[in-house]
Formats: structure tokens, sequence, C-alpha cells
């Protein structure tokens, strides 16, 4: 996700800035970074424990009781990137009738995406809305990007933009946050995370997934008691729009 124009809330000189809100924009921004397949880069900081003390020490000045994700790993980089590409990209076909050539098709068991969670909202709907979000706050989605609008790692990102936009330049944005949560967001990290729970093997990825729907849930709760309203509700079948 890219800006639109050279301003943005990370060049902006302001006298204060909300550290607890950056550093809640800073984790969503973080947490995008840990749901990409796996390179060389992302690997050895998993391996390694960098990105555990990472997200530790950005985790305790959010002001938010949450505990820290746990992202050690035991897999080899390879075998890390066979069980992303088994849970998130490969899906599988199963021949039904050898007579006619019937398939059925499958796409991956955990999806990414926000709209495979939204069975009474239409795909357009879910990706329509979010694009009018992105480019209310004069963003873009990457022209060599292919994933669309409702991608875990785009939300995440948008999420953490909003967040530093709060903390450094406008905190009237504060319930643009709060609505992007209950519209968008909190959907999608609670359906992956339960589709994660019903997976064998998610070793990094469902420990990620849990932590990260714990620290919405908090993140919201503590907006919605600034703000003095509801924090409204997680149903997977609101309507977005």
């Amino acid at each position: 996700m890219a800006t639109s124009n050279d301003a943005s809330a990370d060049e902006a000189l302001v006298d204060e800035v909300d550290t607890e809100t950056g550093a809640r924009g800073a984790v969503y921004a973080l947490a995008a970074r840990a749901f990409a397949e796996p390179d060389d880069d992302l690997y050895a900081a998993l391996a390694d424990g960098s990105l555990d003390e990472e997200f530790a020490a950005l985790v305790d000045r959010t002001g938010l009781d949450v505990a820290p994700p746990d992202l050690s790993v035991d897999d080899d980089h390879d075998t890390l990137a066979a069980r992303y590409n088994d849970l998130f990209v490969v899906g599988y076909s199963e021949v039904i009738d050898g007579t006619d050539g019937t398939i059925d098709s499958q796409g991956p068991p955990v999806s990414l995406y926000e709209s495979a969670y939204r069975s009474a909202v239409s795909w357009n709907d879910v990706n329509l809305d979010l694009a009018r979000a992105y480019e209310f706050f004069g963003l873009e989605i990457d022209q060599e990007d292919r994933r669309h609008h409702d991608h875990v790692r785009l939300e995440l990102e948008f999420a953490g933009y909003l967040c530093r936009v709060v903390a450094a330049v406008d905190d009237d944005v504060e319930r643009a946050r709060l609505d992007f949560h209950d519209r968008h967001l909190t959907v999608l990290l609670s359906g992956l995370g339960d589709a994660l729970d019903e997976e064998p093997g998610t070793s990094v990825y469902g420990r990620l997934a849990g932590f990260l729907d714990a620290f919405a849930d908090a993140d919201v709760d503590d907006l919605a008691a600034r703000l003095q309203v509801g924090a409204g509700s997680r149903h997977a079948d609101g309507e977005s729009g």
C-alpha cells in the first residue's frame, strides 16, 4: 500500500505525539510483515528471535494489557515456507467421478481475505467499501500488488496507517479507526483465527492470529471507552457498507 501524494503521517511535524497509538500502529504494521510468505529476511527474524523481541518492545508501549506473541519456530526455512503455502496459498483438486472427469476443486484451507468470512455480504461490497476507505485517506494499492483490498496484510497496513495519523496528525481519526475495526478488521481477524484453530500444524501462524485477535479486541475496547461509544458487534455476516 502506498500514499498517492507526498504528504504522510510519518513526515508530519507536530509538537506532541501519541506514543501509545503510534506503537499500536507499529504492531499492526509488523504483523502485516509477519503474515507475508517467509523470505530469507523474515525467516531469519523468526528463527533468531528478533521478531519476538520487536513485538514485545512495541506491545509494551501500547498501553494494552495483551501478551506479545510467541513467534519462535522449529521449522527450517523450506518447511516453514511449505507450511505457509499449505495453509494460505495452495488449494487441492479431487476427482469425484472418473467417468466424466468431475473434479472438486477447493482453495487453500485458510483464507487471508475478509470476504471469505462474510457470507451475507458480497465480495464486491466488501472490497468496494475498503477501496473507498483507502482512497479517502489518500492511499492506493501498489500497482504491482495483485492482492485484493480485503487481504489481511493490506488491512493490517491500513490499521497501522490510521494509528500513525491519530498519533501524529489528527486524533479525530480515532472514530475512523473504530469504524474500520468494527466493519472490517476484527471480522477478518476473528474468522482467520477460527479457521486456523481448525487446522493442524499451524505453527507460528496460529499463534500470530491468536495474538492479533486479542490485540485488536483490546484496542477496540480502549477506543470505544475513550470515545464513549459502543465497540460494535463482531458478526462475520454484518453489513460492510
